[in-house]
Formats: C-alpha cells, sequence, structure tokens
C-alpha cells in the first residue's frame, strides 16, 4: 500500500537497500514530545488570554474578532502544510514548525491593541495549525512502520501537555506579567525543540523513499476520485468530534452553573473532567485499538459520547451530569486520532491535511452554533445536538468500514 511503501527506510549496508528498519523507541518518544509540546504552549497561551484582553483594551466583541486570527492561521496552513510535509518531509516541517510556534507566542503579549493581536495571533495561529498537520503526518508515518495502532498515545501526550500547560499556567498567572510568562513558554518551547528535534531529523521518514520493491520513490495517494471522497468522510467524522470537544469547552461549565444550581467551583471541573476522561480514553487507545479494530472503535466510541452527552445535557442535578460528561471524553477520546489516522493512511500529508482542517472547523463551529440555538431553544437543548454528531461519526465510521485508498483494506484496521 502506498502509505506502507513510503514508510521504508533502507537499512544501512543492505542489499539493494529495501529492508525496513525497525523505527527507534527514541524517534517515537521525540514525536510524543512534540504532541505534549504543542498542548503545553496552546494552553500557556489560552489561560492568559484575560489578561492580554485587558492589556489591549479591547470589548467583549473585538476579542472574539482577534481570537478568530488564530483560527484563520490555522486554516490558511493547513492545507500548505500537507505539500510542504510531501517535499521536504513531515519531520524536518515538525521540527521548523515548533521553532515557529515557540517564537510566536511569546507575540500577543507585546500588542497594545485588538488590531495588532489580531495580526499577531494569525502567525501563532498559523504555526499551530501547521505544526498540527506536520506532527500528525509524522504520526500516521510512524503507526504504519511499527505496524501497531499507536495514534491515540500521541494524542493523549497533546491532551496531558493542555493539561499541565493550562495548570502551570494557572500558578504564575498571579505573579508573573503575561510578557514574562509567555517569553518563558517561548524559552521552554525552543529548548524541547532543540532536544526531541535531531531524533526526527535523523530518521528522515515522510521524505522520498523507497517503495517496498525498491523501484524508486513511492508517492502519496493524490487526493481525487474516490479517495478524496473517503479522505472527506474521515475529516467529517472528525469535525463531529471536535465540535463536541469546542462546545463543552465553552459552554460546559455554564451549564452547570446556570441551569443545574452548580456552586462556581464545580462548574469549573466540568471540562477538567471531561478532558481528564479523554486522556485516560487515549492513553487505553492502542490497547482499544488492538482489540476492536478501527471500525469498533468508531461505533462504540460515538455511541458512548452520545450516551453520556445526553445524561450531560439533560441529567437533573449537577453530579449526574459531571459523570455524563466523564463519560463523553472517554467516548470522543480516540474518534478523532483514528480519523486523522486514516485519511493520512489513504493520502498521506495532504489526507492529514483536509481531515485536519475539516475537524478543526468543528470546534470553531461548535460554540458559536450552540450559542444560537441556546437563543432559539434552551442549553440543555442545544447541547444535545454533541450527542447528534457523535452518532453521526459513529454511524459514519461504520460506512466507511471497508474504506481503502488503493481498491486494498488495510490489514489489522477493520
Amino acid at each position: 500500500m502506498p502509505q506502507l511503501n513510503k514508510l521504508r527506510t533502507a537499512l544501512p549496508g543492505g542489499p539493494g537497500d529495501t529492508i525496513a528498519a525497525p523505527p527507534s523507541t527514541r524517534l517515537r518518544t521525540a514525536l510524543t514530545v512534540f504532541f505534549a509540546l504543542d498542548g503545553f504552549l496552546f494552553a500557556g497561551w489560552v489561560v492568559r488570554i484575560p489578561a492580554i484582553k485587558q492589556q489591549t483594551g479591547a470589548s467583549a466583541s473585538t476579542l472574539g474578532l482577534a481570537l478568530l486570527g488564530v483560527s484563520a492561521g490555522a486554516v490558511i496552513t493547513m492545507m500548505l502544510t500537507g505539500r510542504l510535509c510531501r517535499r521536504f518531509g513531515s519531520h524536518p516541517v515538525t521540527v521548523v514548525c515548533g521553532v515557529l510556534l515557540s517564537l510566536s507566542i511569546a507575540l500577543p503579549a507585546r500588542t497594545q491593541s485588538a488590531l495588532a493581536l489580531g495580526l499577531v495571533l494569525l502567525v501563532f495561529g498559523g504555526a499551530y495549525g501547521a505544526m498540527n498537520v506536520a506532527m500528525n503526518s509524522a504520526a500516521v508515518d510512524l503507526v504504519a512502520a511499527l505496524r501497531r495502532p499507536v495514534m491515540p498515545s500521541f494524542h493523549a501526550a497533546f491532551s496531558l501537555g493542555g493539561m499541565i500547560g493550562a495548570g502551570l499556567g494557572g500558578l504564575v498567572a498571579g505573579g508573573l506579567s503575561p510578557s514574562a510568562h509567555l517569553l518563558c513558554l517561548t524559552a521552554v518551547g525552543l529548548l524541547v525543540t532543540a532536544l526531541a528535534g535531531p531524533v526526527l531529523l535523523r530518521h528522515p521518514s515522510g521524505t522520498p523513499l523507497r517503495s517496498s520493491a525498491g523501484h524508486g520513490p513511492a508517492a502519496s495517494s493524490p487526493l481525487t476520485g474516490r479517495t478524496r471522497r473517503l479522505v472527506l468522510l474521515f475529516g467529517v467524522i472528525a469535525l463531529c468530534t471536535a465540535y463536541g470537544e469546542g462546545a463543552l469547552a465553552d459552554w460546559g461549565a455554564l451549564h452547570l452553573e446556570q441551569d443545574l444550581d452548580a456552586h462556581p467551583g464545580v462548574a469549573a471541573a466540568g471540562y477538567s473532567l471531561f478532558a481528564l476522561a479523554m486522556t485516560a480514553g487515549r492513553l487505553s487507545g492502542t490497547a482499544l485499538l488492538e482489540r476492536l479494530g478501527q471500525t469498533r472503535t468508531l461505533v462504540v466510541g460515538g455511541g458512548t459520547a452520545a450516551a453520556g452527552m445526553l445524561l450531560g445535557s439533560l441529567a437533573p442535578n449537577a453530579w449526574l451530569a459531571l459523570a455524563g460528561f466523564a463519560v463523553t471524553g472517554l467516548g470522543l477520546a480516540n474518534i478523532f486520532p483514528v480519523a486523522v489516522g486514516r485519511a493520512g493512511e489513504l493520502a498521506g500529508p495532504g489526507g492529514v491535511a483536509a481531515a485536519s482542517t475539516l475537524g478543526y472547523g468543528g470546534m470553531l463551529l461548535g460554540p458559536p452554533a450552540i450559542g444560537f440555538l441556546t437563543d432559539w431553544f434552551s442549553l440543555p437543548t442545544a447541547l444535545t445536538t454533541v450527542a447528534v454528531l457523535a452518532l453521526a461519526a459513529a454511524a459514519l465510521g461504520y460506512g466507511a468500514r471497508h474504506a481503502s485508498g488503493s481498491g486494498t483494506a488495510a490489514r489489522g484496521v477493520l
């Protein structure tokens, strides 16, 4: 298959240079570190948004417009990054993006107006989006080379990094200015990239490699015809998952406090519990995929998330709602990694870019959609759309059970 062919690295000195060298543990560790760094840096920025708002004098509406810069920058660079990964390899692009993300995170604290903030967030969002595509493309390569479904472990590292970044950010927020805090994040990011980057650069997976027959470079499947439709399908599955993440991040606490009269501390714990459950689900994702396969994991995950969100949105008290949030996190945990991984198997970095862009769109769509539906109906009713889309992801995952990029299903994925 194309995705396996392009991953065969030549064993030095081997006859014909056609024998695949097993990827090292150090390579997997280094890539895991980049996923954790991505989540750590982004969460560190998020916890300083209130201080940056005060610094720039932005109103709620102008801050919202400025924050769109992150989304716009990410969407702009995601598809471009797929092409860069095909040309230069996903590992070098990941390292470069790690440097750019680390440098750009210091920029928001240097702004004094909402307009300037929006412009620098375009840069930050571009680096963030590009890094997500590059490291997911590298992860797809490594998953295929290992012949084990370890993609959820990388996304678990992202979640853990985010939890650590948010926790440390909250601890230092009272003692460090935004400028000092974000500069510290720059230093941490550059140091981590300097330590982990050389490992990726020494393993040029994703650059033009020999095919399994040793006849020259193997190209990724082009996004045309049936392959394009399948990639878009997995992108929609990712969108359904990210919609729920975005909705719970922005509206979960409000639902607990406003609709269920929860104490503010309990309400604030709602998303933390959801994120913790999602992290736990991803840490166990490899074992789950090996036991159930990808299709069953998608179906069971979507059904579990739907049941959890129905409980979370319609429960008569906060404690049942919290339990529902936790079940939702467990259900959604592995759907996004599987969807992006399948898109990468089908079409290489271009597939990862397309599915990631759609998935990121779901995270953008969720909060405003919930807001409009709340105005029309109620917040509990609006949150049930998370359950509806989780069921849609399960149905689409089942419908794609025979999907393959070249007419041959990948082994061990159904």
